[in-house]
């Protein structure tokens, strides 16, 4: 019960914590993306460089660096660096094409209609009568929450570069889900091949695999993959630098916040950006939210992890109607999609997964 708690913590708690913050930051700064990526991926480097970069003595005993031994050699990671990267620039990049943050929420939940399509056309998966109803629901849901916020401006507003500046966040989006199935699809094949699942193996490859592991002092599959998925991605950030210079430029001559610091004799006062704190905050919280969806992962089945998932999504959302100004929401519509998409969600995982169709000749 105390392990449960701890993830359970991590996934509401970490997963929450990051939509709200990411919201505070993005509301006053639309077009930071590519700061917030590049301060997620950096810290989640750092917090696993002392488990998997060790230190060996090299000429004039200088410290080199060395990789420790991984259960996936590194080629495998190459694509799905790629994509990984891509998906979370491009989803923080489309906060600034007035995507709200409900609408971000939503959308992201109809990667369950882009995951068919890839696993029909790319893994042969064939799917119930039942799935595709399911996936139907979540697709009518997802339309009627992009709608919900485009917006109607007065006839002699330009509603035409409002109306483009939305749809081109919309599609910004819907390729970052097109590319997360694609991620989705390369992870399992790699997982299969180099780390396959102990639930899934007969028992004496379980015995096998854990004394070898324990014998090479492997770490955990997900522990693995997270660290490599964002600290082989740090070099990427070369090409989008100037971005990155521009937006750490504007938030800190941004308005700022002082606190005073009082000591025996002395008194100083510190000056920082106001948005900061929000950035450090969802920085962390996006480490103990992929933490948390990961240990997850190796808990408990699918189905209860997208279940739990799609609740902890729910909860982001009414978190975040409560919290923050809706006003160029149309909440009927908002609420109705939410309602089909969680509900299709649902309905697609308890009525059986995609089972691959052999096509052996």
């Amino acid at each position: 019960m105390f392990d449960w708690a701890i993830t359970l913590g991590l996934i509401f708690g970490g997963c929450c914590s990051n939509a709200l913050t990411l919201e505070r930051v993005t509301s006053e700064y639309p077009f930071s993306g590519t700061l917030i990526t590049f301060s997620q991926f950096f810290l989640i480097s750092l917090h696993g460089l002392p488990q998997f970069v060790s230190f060996t003595p090299g000429p004039l005993s200088i410290p080199v660096p060395y990789l420790r031994p991984r259960r996936i050699p590194l080629t495998p990671y190459i694509i799905q660096v790629g994509l990984f990267y891509s998906v979370s620039l491009l989803n923080n990049l489309a906060f600034g094409y007035d995507i709200p943050m409900p609408v971000h929420i939503i959308f992201r939940s109809g990667g369950l209609v882009i995951s068919m399509l890839v696993g029909w056309s790319l893994s042969r998966k064939s799917y119930t009568v039942s799935q595709l109803l399911s996936v139907l629901i979540v697709t009518v849901g997802v339309i009627l929450t992009t709608l919900s916020s485009h917006r109607q401006e007065a006839a002699n507003s330009s509603l035409y570069p409002t109306t483009s500046r939305y749809l081109t966040g919309i599609g910004i989006l819907t390729l970052a889900l097109v590319l997360s199935g694609l991620l989705g699809v390369v992870q399992d094949k790699t997982f299969t091949s180099y780390a396959q699942d102990p639930k899934t193996h007969p028992a004496s490859n379980r015995t096998r695999s854990s004394a070898a592991t324990k014998a090479r002092r492997l770490p955990n599959i997900w522990e693995e993959s997270m660290f490599y998925l964002h600290f082989l991605a740090l070099p990427m950030f070369f090409f989008v630098r100037h971005d990155l210079s521009a937006q750490a430029k504007a938030l800190f001559s941004s308005h700022s916040r002082t606190v005073a610091f009082y000591i025996p004799m002395a008194a100083t006062q510190f000056a920082f950006p106001a948005v900061l704190p929000a950035l450090l905050a969802n920085t962390l919280t996006q480490l103990l939210c992929v933490a948390g969806v990961n240990r997850l992962t190796t808990r408990v089945p699918a189905l209860t992890v997208t279940l739990i998932l799609v609740v902890r999504k729910a909860v982001s959302l009414v978190l975040s109607v409560l919290l923050f100004d809706g006003s160029n929401v149309a909440w009927g519509m908002l609420w109705g999609g939410a309602f089909l998409v969680f509900a299709g969600t649902v309905g697609y995982t308890v009525s059986g997964r995609g089972w691959k169709k052999d096509k052996k000749h």
